[in-house]
């Protein structure tokens, strides 16, 4: 699925389509589409700080110089400083109802950006399964410090939460690449990620691997749950999460996962709460299933605190 050398990944520019972009005003949310630095349309949504965005009400519209503020971004002063960029699970996207209670719930803390991932909900491209992903991740951060946050947390959900650590080791978030002033972010949040690619070892991820790897199971994916996904095996394979964990410190890390995930066992959190060390956390949650829809609200309530004290 990949072309680029695994450890590399090329930042991500912002090239919105100019007939579609959609802009805030009098601190309404805003959606518009990014382009990745590969080429691809991905649908975002930024709510500043406890605005409640409707999916049923946002359209995408053209940016007007009456609508920027003083710094000549499109959001109100008030709303800058800290913004969470929230990463789905595989065949989720922004308008599902579980990643807009996700972000309803950290709106009260800051701002949020959401967006589909590629090959999934109105984004282009097609789904990578969490390789090339990492350059829709890059997008969305970038779009967030170029509307003037000075404080970027990720938080990524399943899927997400791989690309949440590789984006974080990969693209300026971990000791080598310079920090949040070259792109990167200031905490990583990573809930019910794997640690190592390939696992077939519950019931689930073996329907996944069908999915992704079948040409049958591609067509439910496409038709059935509004994800499309690349033929394309991996080439080269990318660098696992348990290898890009180590490369994030010193930035914070919190992993979260739910004893009764269906998906991942424990062993996959522990092993990248080992790999971490003294800059990564662990939080395993009794009675939690898998992912976003099973992320009770205290619970992510109890995230919104860590990454307001962490980032801040």
């Amino acid at each position: 699925m990949g072309t680029d050398a695994a450890g590399h990944v090329a930042r991500s520019t912002i090239r919105p389509y100019s007939e579609t972009l959609n802009v805030t005003r009098d601190s309404a949310p805003m959606r518009t589409f990014l382009r990745t630095a590969d080429g691809v349309a991905i649908d975002s949504v930024y709510e500043p700080g406890g605005v409640v965005y409707d999916p049923g009400k946002v359209v995408y519209e053209r940016t007007d110089e009456g609508s920027r503020n003083s710094s000549g971004n499109g959001i109100p002063d008030v709303s800058r400083g800290l913004v969470f960029v929230i990463a789905h699970g595989f065949t989720g996207d922004a308008d599902r109802p579980h990643v807009r209670r996700v972000a309803r719930v950290f709106a009260r803390y800051g701002a949020v950006v959401t967006f589909s991932f590629r090959g999934h909900g109105r984004s282009g491209g097609r789904s990578t399964v969490g390789d090339r992903e990492v350059l829709d991740l890059a997008a969305a951060v970038a779009w967030a410090r170029e509307l003037g946050h000075t404080r970027v947390v990720t938080v990524g959900f399943s899927m997400g939460g791989s690309v949440v650590l590789r984006h974080a080791a990969l693209d300026g978030g971990g000791a080598d690449a310079g920090g949040p002033d070259a792109g990167g972010v200031d905490a990583v949040v990573s809930v019910s990620a794997p640690a190592r690619w390939f696992y077939r070892g519950t019931a689930p991820m073996r329907r996944l691997h069908w999915l992704v790897t079948r040409p049958s199971g591609r067509l439910v994916g496409r038709y059935g749950l509004r994800t499309h996904i690349h033929h394309r095996q991996w080439d080269p394979v990318p660098l696992s999460p348990v290898e890009a964990v180590p490369r994030i410190a010193p930035t914070p890390l919190l992993v979260v996962h739910g004893d009764q995930d269906a998906y991942f066992p424990l062993d996959h959190p522990r092993m990248l709460a080992d790999a971490a060390g003294e800059h990564g956390e662990l939080w395993v949650e009794h009675g939690m299933g898998h992912a976003e829809n099973a992320a009770p609200e205290p619970l992510l309530r109890r995230i919104g605190d860590w990454a307001v004290a962490r980032a801040g």
